[in-house]
């Protein structure tokens, strides 16, 4: 079991309060939160049990046991699917992956949305490929191959905070989801080089990924100020792509007949001026 579990369960423990899930709170308590034999008392097992497997060194863990823990701790969906990954992580795999490539189908759904910005994340949130109107947005063709990713735009591009006006929740979910994605690859060195560089280059950063939030980015809205656009409410979808479970299509959807519509329609014919 990687130290992750052990470190995950501490977070999450010190959110809950004793008198959240009908306890008294004795004594004077060194650390916030839910002691470990107050865990272990909730969840039906013995304190030994959970301890071993908070240290990592506790013998397989059976669902039975990881869905009691999750109802203590009041995880969510996505929290609950993550303890079931990080207490049983996969073999680490022995070659290193394949590069990541987008199939010729997915490019032309791409360059078929004309209307909405749109781009394919793959394994750490590598931005793999792009519409115009998402470069348009972005940038994304501006930037090196190595800055084509989103925790770093996000955390190391200083154009970022004033891209997005509600920078620290959107930092906070980028982490959240980055946190996601290490928990299916523990054996994933370019994922522990980005975290490695972005912890020593962004306080933030750091902070955001000692909470060991983890939160899947399937749907939601971002604000964007944009340069030429100016300001922009952004639905969004995330859609996986058939085939590769590594690989997600993002796309904005602006609200009909909204002004950030509009201004995604003036932006839009800006862009096929200058590529036409």
């Amino acid at each position: 079991m990687d130290a992750d579990l052990g470190d995950f369960l501490r977070s999450r423990r010190a959110l809950i309060q004793p008198e959240d899930v009908g306890l008294r709170a004795y004594g004077r308590r060194r650390v916030p939160g839910l002691r470990r034999e107050e865990v272990a008392q909730l969840a039906g097992v013995s304190v030994d049990y959970y301890v071993r497997l908070e240290q990592g060194r506790g013998p397989s863990v059976s669902d039975a046991v990881l869905d009691s823990i999750a109802r203590v701790l009041g995880l969510d969906e996505t929290e609950h699917a993550y303890l079931r990954t990080v207490a049983r992580p996969r073999p680490r795999a022995s070659a290193p992956a394949a590069s990541q490539r987008v199939r010729p189908g997915l490019r032309l759904v791409l360059d078929s949305l004309v209307a909405a910005p749109a781009f394919v994340l793959g394994r750490r949130m590598d931005v793999l490929a792009w519409n115009a109107l998402g470069d348009a947005l972005v940038g994304f063709s501006r930037m090196s191959a190595a800055e084509r990713n989103m925790p770093r735009q996000v955390f190391l591009e200083p154009a970022a905070r004033k891209l997005y006006p509600d920078w620290a929740a959107v930092a906070a979910e980028t982490v959240a989801h980055l946190r996601l994605d290490a928990g299916l690859r523990p054996g994933d060195r370019k994922l522990a080089a980005l975290v490695g560089e972005l912890s020593l280059r962004s306080e933030d950063f750091r902070r955001l990924w000692a909470d060991h939030r983890v939160k899947a980015k399937t749907c939601g809205v971002k604000r964007l100020d944009h340069p030429v656009a100016g300001e922009l409410v952004l639905p969004y979808e995330t859609l996986g792509a058939a085939g590769d479970p590594d690989q997600s299509l993002v796309v904005y959807t602006p609200e009909p007949g909204s002004e950030t519509a509009r201004r995604i329609a003036l932006l839009a014919d800006g862009t096929t001026a200058r590529t036409g």
